[in-house]
């Protein structure tokens, strides 16, 4: 089946079309029929599989079929998500497919100001995207209209349970109209899950797409056993020696970030953090360096990298193994995008090896072993941490120091 088969007005077809769509993925092929027919849907579909124009395209349609019909007071759909850069991400989407149609489409979130935000919602928005924490804020300060709503999207929905929006999400029940359309969409599903999912929708058909293996078959990926203080080492030994390569490096914490890119720093390697604390307008300056190549080696914590689809990444490099299997998967799967090859490698700690254990349980077959010898091993940590072989350091150091006086005789 084609996009030119549904029952979509010329105007999305042809934004289809300029941007290269050939033929629906599997979830944009079982929701879209669905969705256009009004139902509510749960949809379970691993990262990369093309889930927003799964709902965006059958989104734009149904409100096209009414623009005009209804005023522009308040919001028609709205689709929460859990970043600000999947906001952005998000209604970059909705702008593309729906070029030339007239719909409204704006993004909320906090890090900006909130009183061009509100001016903007004051005149009505065709379909809005928003994080939790700056929407359910200006929800309680009377500044959201929520009350015409027709359609209600949730994007990443299992994270942004993990943030702890749950109750969050059932206070907005009380905003929303009871009759409009319900669209949930996830990576992963548990029981917690579930009993959201059910409690938002009604009668909603189930779409789950769940292939043998989650991690893509493009997607090269091995774990290196490396304790905790030596990761730094293999890192800096992989970016010399992969200077043309676009890498993701993924680590625990924020604080962690920081400390790589000064480490780093230390070793002349130039790269660059996203991550909560980071502002927004230099959250954005960084992504757009790294989505044009110009920054090489960005270092991301899970919360600010989910959901980002960034082209052309050739390697993830988890330098902190992740809290579960999913954001394994949803890790690795920043490379390998569409039909381009990718590479994947853990640092593997002592102390992580229980949790290497519990993601290997999850997948369908063991991670790749990266088999490093003692010697190997032994010669990385030392080409880093000998500078008396690095002679451009000691270049500076020479001349840094003052000239010495020559002794009298």
């Amino acid at each position: 089946m084609k996009f030119s088969d549904y029952s979509i007005s010329d105007i999305i077809k042809g934004n289809i079309q300029q941007l290269g769509y050939k033929k629906p993925t599997d979830i944009q092929y079982k929701a879209i029929p669905a969705i256009l027919k009004q139902e509510d849907v749960l949809a379970i579909a691993q990262t990369g599989t093309g889930k927003t124009a799964a709902f965006a395209i059958p989104t734009i349609e149904r409100l096209l079929a009414r623009q005009g019909k209804i005023g522009h007071q308040g919001v028609r759909c709205l689709v929460m998500v859990p970043t600000h850069e999947l906001a952005q991400q998000v209604k970059q989407s909705f702008q593309e497919l729906s070029r030339g149609s007239g719909l409204n489409i704006f993004a909320i979130h906090g890090g900006l100001a909130q009183d061009p935000q509100i001016k903007k919602l004051e005149t009505g928005v065709d379909i809005l995207v928003a994080t939790p924490g700056r929407m359910f804020d200006l929800v309680s300060q009377g500044h959201l209209n929520l009350s015409r709503l027709e359609i209600l999207i949730l994007d990443e929905a299992d994270h942004m349970l993990g943030l702890g929006f749950i109750k969050d999400i059932r206070d907005l029940m009380r905003h929303i109209p009871k009759r409009r359309q319900t669209l949930f969409f996830s990576a992963t599903i548990n029981d917690e899950i579930k009993k959201l999912a059910y409690s938002l929708v009604s009668n909603a058909i189930r779409i789950q797409i769940s292939p043998k293996n989650p991690v893509a078959k493009n997607i090269a990926h091995a774990v290196a056993f490396v304790e905790m203080d030596d990761k730094r080492f293999f890192l800096e030994n992989l970016i010399q020696n992969n200077p043309d390569m676009k890498m993701l490096v993924f680590v625990r914490t924020k604080v962690r970030a920081e400390r790589v890119k000064k480490a780093m720093e230390r070793v002349e390697l130039e790269t660059d953090t996203i991550h909560s604390d980071v502002e927004q307008k230099q959250r954005e300056a960084v992504m757009n360096r790294f989505r044009s190549g110009k920054l090489k080696v960005l270092i991301a914590t899970d919360i600010s990298a989910r959901g980002i689809d960034i082209p052309n990444v050739d390697q993830v490099i988890n330098y902190d193994l992740p809290d579960s299997a999913e954001q394994y998967v949803h890790r690795v799967g920043r490379t390998g995008r569409g039909a381009q090859k990718g590479q994947a490698v853990s640092f593997c700690s002592s102390e992580e090896k229980e949790m290497l254990n519990l993601i290997e349980q999850n997948l369908t077959e063991p991670i790749e072993r990266v088999e490093l010898s003692r010697s190997d091993y032994q010669m990385v940590k030392q080409l880093s941490e000998d500078d008396s072989k690095d002679w451009r350091k000691l270049m500076k150091e020479a001349e840094a120091e003052p000239p010495r006086k020559r002794k009298k005789k």
